[in-house]
């Protein structure tokens, strides 16, 4: 994982010196979503990589679920610009725009073709992420999930050189953030540990980083809320959402990220609210089939102690998620009001054509996720 990590309060302010330190630029194509500008935190960040001697060229047409088609207008952009390197300012959509931008600007061609293997990943400019939430860790992931205009599918870019070479990582940043974005983005961390956990491509590295991410993130997210300007908590989130990326980075997410990005892709759903719908029971389909290991899993985030039962850990876990994640005011998916059930043939079939379906721990069919949709819509 080659991405040099700066983490800590006030990191952001030597953005400069940790570009100059990585022979990055001087010519940058900032990327930054309109919330985080009017939040004030790119200004000042920019003004100060002007004053050190960088170009800028801002862009910002950044959509919830990122757009193809304003990957292709950034590519546009950065191309003509000249820009000898991507550096992304907000959360995930962010930095999953910028990583599309890097790859377009220099290799032309449609996300469906490189997602689909048609294209080769031969030329990328070199990504900076400088996150201001806590909860995607695509700061250090080598993957970007963009949304096609037309069809609404959404597709994973996926290949080492989109990994960020460097990582930028502020607590200070994400004091920011509305309420609602800090629960959704934390809860979408947590479902990027256990998904790296217990899915087919795990390995005891990527366990160690998901355990130690879902250990912080129960306790120290209901903090986060209760309490927007404690950088205690904040920082813990931080770490925790770096942790998970490193985690699901390295191996995979499944099905909960499949539903979610169906649903995201038909109804622009944020990712994390999803993410975070879907989780309790997506769980309760996999457990069964592998009991021991979401045993584990419920112990590390508390839901269980260590000498509890391998059975009595798991439902812990799935009766004690819903609620927690309701402490968060997370909705429910009948609480959405646009979702229809008309729609879940096609959300099961979006979800089953998903390339990390095959990831899931246990094995699952297109009825499967048509079965957990009408679950979570009753429940």
């Amino acid at each position: 994982m080659p991405t040099k990590i700066h983490f800590g309060v006030g990191q952001a302010r030597d953005l400069s010196a940790h570009l100059a330190a990585e022979g990055l630029g001087p010519s940058l194509f900032l990327v930054a979503d309109p919330g985080v500008v009017r939040a004030g935190l790119v200004d000042s960040i920019e003004r100060a990589l002007q004053d050190d001697g960088y170009q800028i060229e801002r862009f910002t047409t950044i959509a919830e679920n990122p757009r193809e088609s304003d990957c292709q207008l950034g590519a546009e952009a950065c191309a003509k610009f000249g820009a000898e390197a991507v550096v992304a300012i907000g959360g995930g959509s962010t930095m999953d725009t910028a990583k599309a931008i890097a790859l377009l600007s220099r290799t032309p061609g449609s996300i469906e073709a490189f997602a689909g293997g048609h294209l080769p990943y031969e030329d990328v400019l070199p990504v900076v992420c400088v996150p201001t939430t806590a909860g995607t860790g695509s700061e250090v992931t080598r993957s970007a999930v963009i949304t096609d205009d037309r069809s609404h599918r959404k597709y994973t870019l996926k290949d080492a050189r989109l990994r960020p070479v460097l990582a930028v990582l502020d607590p200070l940043l994400t004091v920011t953030a509305p309420a609602g974005v800090s629960a959704a983005t934390g809860v979408d961390a947590l479902v990027h540990a256990i998904e790296g956990y217990t899915c087919k491509q795990a390995s005891p590295i990527v366990r160690a980083f998901g355990a130690a991410a879902m250990r912080l993130i129960v306790p120290w997210l209901p903090r986060v809320m209760a309490d927007p300007q404690n950088m205690e908590a904040r920082t813990h989130m931080l770490e925790a959402s770096l942790l998970a990326g490193l985690c699901f980075g390295s191996a995979d997410v499944a099905a909960v990220h499949c539903l979610a990005e169906a649903l995201g892709s038909v109804y622009d759903t944020p990712h994390g609210v999803a993410n975070s719908i879907f989780l309790p029971h997506v769980l309760a389909f996999n457990a069964p089939a592998a009991p021991e290991l979401h045993a584990e899993v419920s112990r590390l985030m508390g839901f269980a102690s260590d000498s509890s039962a391998t059975e009595e850990a798991v439902e812990a876990m799935i009766s004690a998620l819903p609620k927690w994640t309701a402490e968060l005011a997370i909705p429910r998916l009948c609480d959405l009001g646009y979702v229809q059930v008309d729609d879940f043939d096609q959300l099961a079939k979006l979800a089953m054509e998903n390339n990390s379906t095959p990831s899931n721990v246990r094995d699952i069919r297109e009825e499967d996720y048509r079965k957990i949709l009408d679950a979570t819509y009753a429940y």
